[in-house]
């Protein structure tokens, strides 16, 4: 039982004011591991007045200086890669599938920024005007509990290379995680204030970090739900906000592919971080023509994807992360049997190999329309429904038809045809033929999916103000 009774502001871990505890959970056993101390309100403004002090001497700082930051931070992480993956395995039940890539891109996001920011022109000449880019002010992160690392390092990636101080609330469930993180971070040796982070809920201290009247800047990634109540928070005080929100992204299965390459990625995008990922493609458009086909493919496959806690190496999908999500899981599973589609794998329960953990039984539905609620509501869980369309104007309208967008996936053998379906897509992302993610392309959504974007120049923008002196 480990007890997490510190935060983390100006420089050193201290005692939050706040004396709520929050326990802390293994979902692969379901076995209480751990407690959390949660800060309040009044540990917000501490955080928030170090973060102040700090600013003026953080906006000061050269490119090379901040430069030198990401790459100390990036060593310090990377240096505890086997402790961080550890840690995010017991507190998260992530399989290796998914360790394997969020500690190694934990470390990277710093060393990506720093690359960004090597190129960047914080100055410029447009007519009589010089225009500088300055940073908006100091800086809020509220992150969710799906890639705890990646989240926090890439949003403080991005506040050091614009020069300012930020003030990040993690969520509460991935406490051990945040701790060992903070230990590697704090070795980075930034000066005091740079960075400060308190445990945390939503309705406490996220509410008042959204509120708080010395914050300028939020970037927020979680629920739709919780981006429109953080926005209208900000709003009080004009803030600017990037809010990277929910998904039910379409994967288009063009009728010229591949099905021997196409079905693995199909599964691999859809069931992506055990069904806990906003960018995951849960939405399977197959063309009637070959519908049968790909059912019997998806079902086989499906079938075959291995559940279980992530010491087996060979597991695909782990557990949901806590009792309450399962059982948000476990609704969807019921509502899609009761508005009338088929279930082609999975259903309700464990596993049947599992008699404990919140795992969730992979599951895929056909016989869906596109107005039932579980192709329109965001399940975050490995629950896929699977749509059939006419021709390819159809599957272009079926996709867009959602009130998210932020990300597609376009399966074809035609790299022309798959270009010109990608183009009328409204997402933020669209990835072809299972496209690698590229670290410093634009990330965020349209619509419900968000306002703003992270990473590479798009998302150091998003932390910075224009302001031209003109002679």
């Amino acid at each position: 039982m480990r007890n997490i009774d510190t935060i983390y502001i100006d420089g050193a871990f201290i005692t939050p004011q706040g004396e709520e505890r929050s326990s802390l959970f293994n979902p692969a056993t379901e076995e209480r591991i751990g407690t959390v101390r949660l800060a309040d309100a009044r540990d917000v403004d501490t955080a928030v007045a170090a973060a102040k002090r700090a600013f003026s001497g953080m906006a000061r700082t050269s490119k090379a200086e901040r430069i030198a930051m990401l790459k100390r931070l990036s060593a310090v992480v990377a240096a505890r890669s086997d402790d961080l993956v550890a840690t995010m395995t017991e507190e998260y039940g992530a399989p290796a599938i998914f360790t394997s890539f969020a500690v190694p891109h934990a470390a990277s996001v710093f060393l990506d920024m720093a690359e960004t920011l090597e190129g960047y022109q914080f100055r410029r000449t447009i007519g009589r005007a010089e225009v500088e880019m300055r940073a908006s002010g100091i800086a809020a992160a509220i992150t969710p509990w799906n890639s705890n690392y990646g989240f926090i390092c890439s949003k403080l990636a991005t506040a050091i290379a614009a020069g300012t101080t930020i003030v990040i609330k993690p969520s509460e469930m991935s406490a051990l995680q945040t701790q060992l993180l903070l230990q590697c971070l704090h070795e980075a040796g930034l000066p005091r204030g740079v960075f400060n982070i308190v445990n945390g809920i939503g309705s406490v201290a996220g509410a008042a970090l959204s509120a708080h009247p010395d914050i300028a800047k939020i970037s927020f990634t979680g629920s739709t739900a919780s981006g429109r109540a953080i926005l209208a928070a900000a709003a009080q005080t004009i803030k600017r906000v990037t809010l990277e929100l929910g998904g039910k992204s379409p994967t288009i299965i063009l009728d010229d592919a591949d099905l021997d390459r196409t079905i693995p990625q199909v599964l691999m995008t859809g069931f992506g971080n055990s069904g806990q990922a906003c960018i995951d493609g849960t939405r399977i458009l197959v063309p009637e023509r070959r519908l049968d086909e790909i059912l019997e493919r998806l079902k086989a496959a499906g079938a075959a994807m291995k559940v279980g806690p992530a010491n087996d190496p060979g597991v695909q999908i782990g557990p949901m992360v806590s009792l309450k999500q399962w059982e948000r899981v476990q609704s969807y599973i019921r509502l899609g049997q009761e508005e009338g589609a088929t279930l082609l794998i999975g259903g309700e329960g464990r596993p049947d190999h599992l008699d404990r953990g919140w795992f969730v039984r992979p599951t895929i539905f056909t016989g869906v329309t596109n107005q039932m609620r579980i192709a329109r509501e965001e399940i975050f869980g490995p629950v896929l429904c699977v749509i059939s369309y006419r021709d390819e104007a159809e599957a272009i309208a079926i996709a867009n038809d959602t009130d998210y967008g932020l990300a597609a996936y376009v399966q074809s053998s035609d790299p022309e045809r798959a270009r010109r379906v990608a183009g009328q897509l409204e997402a933020g992302r669209v990835a072809i033929n299972g496209a690698p993610h590229e670290p410093l392309a634009p990330f965020g959504g349209f619509k419900q999916s968000g306002i703003g974007r992270e990473f590479g120049p798009f998302g150091l923008e998003a932390f910075l103000e224009p302001r031209a002196i003109i002679t």
